[in-house]
């Protein structure tokens, strides 16, 4: 029995992400998979741990924790190599906005309860709903690429040629702007990143394929 369970999903970019990390630190940990197409996130039991009713949910010796930027953040500080941080304040700075651009402004508007309230609420049709992902994932990592290239701080990865919490963040996105179809061309920096990430075994086992509640 190890001390960790990650409640998560498959398909939740938010769970990948710390899969991600799990797998970069050679943590182990026992899956707990939700169903967020049944319902399983809306279950009284789930309730009890994240009235949120979002996954992932990572349980350390009993002690339950929500938000994905702030498990990685534990993972980080509980589990130090290796270093997803850099050591320099000023490249944390760094690797934190480019971490946030995706947590805070891409991921929110295209998170699967959105999607849902856009149909089931305001009626819009699928085809609407999926223009409204393309739009602001396309915007927001469009306006990423720039900052990044204009930072010139980018290597094989977000920070030089060291994977950082950064680039956890991209992966997931990544794939979900892939699976809607989203224009990708005019980000090549991030995709050449996305290319490089994916050739480390870390990253390819977390994929949503490799998980046993893919569906």
């Amino acid at each position: 029995m190890t001390p960790i369970k990650l409640h998560a999903a498959a398909r939740s970019s938010a769970s990948f992400r710390v899969r991600i990390a799990l797998n970069l630190k050679g943590v182990p940990y026992d899956y707990v998979p939700l169903s967020l197409v049944k319902g399983d996130q809306f279950a009284s039991e789930f309730r009890a741990m994240n009235p949120a009713e979002l996954v992932p949910v990572l349980e350390y010796d009993g002690r339950r924790m929500t938000q994905s930027l702030a498990i990685l953040e534990f993972l980080e500080e509980r589990y130090p190599q290796p270093p997803l941080l850099p050591h320099d304040p000023v490249l944390r700075a760094y690797v934190r906005a480019a971490a946030l651009s995706i947590a805070c402004e891409i991921h929110p508007l295209n998170n699967l309860r959105v999607l849902r309230y856009l149909v089931r609420d305001l009626a819009v049709t699928d085809e609407q709903k999926n223009t409204w992902y393309r739009h602001w994932v396309e915007q927001g990592l469009a306006q990423l690429e720039a900052w990044l290239v204009g930072e010139k701080r980018c290597g094989r990865f977000v920070l030089g040629d060291e994977v950082t919490l950064a680039d956890v963040l991209v992966v997931p996105q990544i794939f979900n702007a892939q699976r809607f179809d989203c224009r990708l061309d005019q980000v090549p920096t991030i995709m050449r990143i996305f290319d490089a990430c994916m050739q480390l075994p870390a990253f390819e086992a977390a994929r949503p394929e490799k998980q046993p509640d893919f569906a």
